[in-house]
């Protein structure tokens, strides 16, 4: 199941929308397995450089420390230039920016 269903999770990670963000239990709630957001979060650590992964985000719009590709630090500077803009206690609004697929 992991191969198949990590594939899964890099394409529709590929799909999130510059200047949006997912969570790891919404992408795993939308490929149908909504009890996997850790495994959704193993397939990060594992994904090709070429996606957008600092495009998933923790439910609650935090950041993870420790971030795959470096610290939060540089995922949050890559949202920035997307034109994400953070609320005062560092978190994202996820009402705002929450992309569910649609």
């Amino acid at each position: 199941m992991a191969k198949n269903f990590f594939s899964k999770v890099y394409d529709l990670v590929a799909r999130i929308p510059r200047g949006k963000v997912t969570t790891y239990g919404q992408i795993a709630f939308m490929l149908g397995e909504p009890r996997s957001a850790r495994i959704v979060g193993w397939a990060m650590r594992k994904a090709p450089s070429h996606l957008p992964c600092h495009r998933v985000v923790k439910k609650s719009g935090e950041l993870s420390p420790d971030y795959v590709f470096g610290s939060s630090d540089i995922q949050r500077a890559l949202l920035k230039s997307e034109g994400i803009i953070f609320k005062k206690d560092g978190h994202i609004d996820m009402k705002k920016y929450l992309w569910d697929g649609r």
